[in-house]
């Protein structure tokens, strides 16, 4: 009998050394797992790949795509944002690692809210060292976020988000395991206040239909709490 699990990654990039560099220093590290790599280097070669494990109704584990690619303009998917889209309605438990260039607030914080991966790569956060904790430790479980996309957020939220202490003790409380009903024992703040502002902080963070859990991820890995 096998012991190793297999997980299926997919590595999207337009430069396949990239994409080879990342493959070398996944699979030299040992785990319990068997790797099966799909690599593409453009959008139209992606969607077809997932065309393809759809078909077979096999699962994507892990999903290492670029932001700027090649787009295919027939099916409307014009970057790696668009990609990342569709791997989530098609495979919503792959978990999705975004890398880039860019250190632009707004390109930034555009694919942070409309993909909320579970990870997000500035690559030049990472080299031949770095980048294998990195994978394994969101393969893990871990929300990483790298230092240059922590600062590019960190700026941005603080011209942006309206954000106050009352805020902070909410989202420590929930953390703790307070239900949102039983908040206003430990804060002086009425429970449809507290309710409210917890609507706006899932709204400027993310979505409002993210969970208590996932609010508090996001907050962490913003370094709001």
């Amino acid at each position: 009998m096998n012991k190793f699990k297999n997980l299926t990654i997919l590595v999207v990039d337009d430069h396949p050394f990239t994409s080879d560099a990342y493959i070398n220093l996944i699979s030299k590290k040992k785990t319990d797992h068997n790797y099966n790599f799909l690599k593409a280097t453009n959008c139209e070669k992606a969607f077809k790949i997932l065309e393809i494990m759809v078909n077979k109704e096999k699962n994507i584990d892990i999903a290492l795509l670029d932001i700027n690619l090649p787009p295919y303009e027939k099916e409307k998917i014009l970057s790696g944002t668009d990609l990342a889209i569709l791997i989530r309605e098609k495979f919503p438990k792959c978990k999705i690692v975004m890398l880039t260039m860019h250190s632009e607030h707004l390109i930034l914080n555009k694919v942070y809210k409309t993909v909320n991966p579970e990870g997000f790569i500035s690559k030049n956060d990472i080299d031949f060292s770095t980048f294998p904790d990195i994978f394994f430790r969101i393969k893990d479980g871990e929300k990483y976020f790298s230092p240059t996309i922590n600062k590019s957020f960190q700026s941005l939220l603080s011209n942006t988000i309206k954000w106050d202490e009352i805020d902070t003790q909410i989202i420590i409380l929930l953390e703790k395991g307070i239900q949102t009903k039983e908040i206003p024992n430990y804060i002086d703040v009425s429970l449809s206040s507290i309710e409210k502002r917890k609507a706006n902080i899932k709204r400027q963070l993310a979505d409002q239909k993210i969970t208590d859990e996932e609010l508090i991820n996001i907050c962490k890995t913003l370094k709001l709490i």
